[in-house]
């Protein structure tokens, strides 16, 4: 019987860790970067546009993370199956997450179309920003649905390593993007000058062009699914109370804390001007850092299922253990980009000095939360929750955001009347201090389930 070693010695397994955490990435990059260009154009084009197009993307951002946990939890499955070497189920996964992803954007779509003013009015009481907001959102409603069916579809290909196309797409989307934005939000071409409509017609062409850019490969060169020739829409119970159970607990969790990231704008929001912009351009460095951790993340979900879905437990754990170490080492990397380069970063912003300074010392605490962040995200949310382990995480986030950071950060804030440096570390700190129950559950290999039939 072969020796269980401390870390993973197949070389094919850091290959293949490597090529999906790189495109991975560059996919999340290049995706992050779609809507960025409506930020920056819009910026270019008024005030009141980017500030209706801001507000409406708070309702994105729920969207995204309600997204990101109907695909969670088909990689979960789905992952498990092929490392069982069964593609088949992974097929009817993949219907049952595609129709509640259907369900939930329509239930969005009509939650937008009936009550526009009144969402809106939940992130801001400004008439010009509501005005323009809503007719950002007209609009861009109908993106919400295209968006979860793609993820949903290459969340599909996930699972069996099939990466680059969701790369090559997410390229030919921020291209369409922006040049539909350059030529619609200012009139360019002879075209019309749109305005915040036009960035939202750019962004609804660039999700049309996703969904059947993947569709079509699905339908012509996928080799390994093969998914419209296996009814995948086709109802099939057993598996759907499987996907359920695993699927329920992630959008639970995602929720809350999509949630909860308003209330933390909200509070830096109240104590200054200075405060908003030093925040704004600290975590725009750090959210782009992020990009890797979360990338590490979802690459660690897959090769975890896999591993479990092989039935090999002691290569499961030797891939764990394998996976924390990068995890950790990830992040002393990123933290350390982050920190020595902050100084040629703010060099591009014009600021107050009061403001400059407070983005350096935010800069500095990030680069801190950025190593947290880099072990405990790709532990919990990856090799945990791919583990099969999803209510780990739930009732992990659930304490630690409601019951420790929400209500310390309202004091910190409004009560004891802390430095602003003081409140975002407080508001970042469970990126920190959740890494010892993660160590503690991750080190139990407790989380280790076989959900597969």
């Amino acid at each position: 019987m072969e020796r269980e070693t401390f870390f993973t010695r197949d070389k094919s397994f850091y290959k293949q860790l490597f090529s999906l955490l790189a495109v991975v990435a560059m996919q999340n990059l290049v995706a992050y970067s779609v809507n960025m260009a409506d930020n920056v154009m819009l910026g270019s084009y008024s005030q009141e546009a980017l500030s209706g197009a801001a507000v409406v993307n708070q309702i994105f951002f729920v969207v995204q993370q309600l997204t990101l946990a109907v695909g969670d939890g088909l990689v979960v499955l789905g992952s498990q199956y092929w490392g069982k070497g069964q593609p088949e189920p992974i097929c009817k996964l993949v219907g049952a997450a595609l129709k509640l992803a259907v369900l939930c954007g329509l239930a969005i779509i009509g939650a937008c179309t009936l009550f526009p003013r009144q969402i809106l009015m939940i992130f801001t009481s400004d008439e010009a920003i509501i005005g323009q907001g809503i007719r950002y959102l007209s609009l861009i409603k109908y993106t919400f649905a295209l968006f979860m069916m793609t993820s949903v579809l290459t969340a599909a290909l996930r699972c069996v390593k099939t990466v680059n196309i969701s790369f090559s797409i997410s390229v030919v989307s921020l291209l369409i993007n922006v040049s539909i934005n350059f030529t619609l939000i200012f009139g360019r071409f002879g075209f019309p000058e749109m305005g915040i409509r036009g960035a939202a017609i750019g962004t609804l062409i660039a999700r049309s062009t996703e969904l059947l850019i993947v569709l079509t490969y699905l339908w012509k060169a996928d080799r390994k699914l093969k998914l419209f020739d296996s009814h995948f829409l086709k109802r099939s119970p057993a598996l759907s109370r499987d996907y359920r159970k695993v699927v329920t607990p992630i959008v639970i969790s995602n929720l809350l804390w999509a949630v909860s990231i308003p209330m933390q704008t909200a509070i830096l929001g109240r104590l200054s001007s200075e405060a908003i912009a030093a925040n704004s351009v600290a975590t725009t460095f750090y959210q782009y850092m992020k990009v890797i951790v979360v990338a590490m993340s979802s690459s660690s979900a897959v090769m975890v299922g896999n591993a479990i879905g092989s039935g090999d437990m002691k290569r499961v754990r030797s891939d764990a253990r394998t996976l924390s170490v990068i995890d950790l080492g990830i992040g002393m990397v990123l933290a350390c980009v982050l920190f020595t380069t902050r100084g040629l970063l703010l060099s591009f912003y014009n600021m107050t000095d009061t403001a400059l300074v407070l983005a350096d010392h935010l800069i500095v605490i990030m680069s801190m939360v950025m190593l947290g962040m880099s072990y405990q995200m790709p532990v919990s949310s990856g090799i945990i929750r791919g583990g099969g382990d999803v209510k780990f995480t739930l009732y992990l986030n659930l304490i630690s955001m409601w019951g420790i950071v929400v209500p310390l950060s309202f004091a910190s804030a409004f009560w004891w009347k802390w430095p602003v440096e003081a409140v975002v570390l407080v508001l970042q700190s469970d990126q920190i201090f959740k890494g010892i129950p993660i160590f503690l559950r991750f080190r139990s290999y407790k989380w280790v389930k076989k959900l597969t039939r």
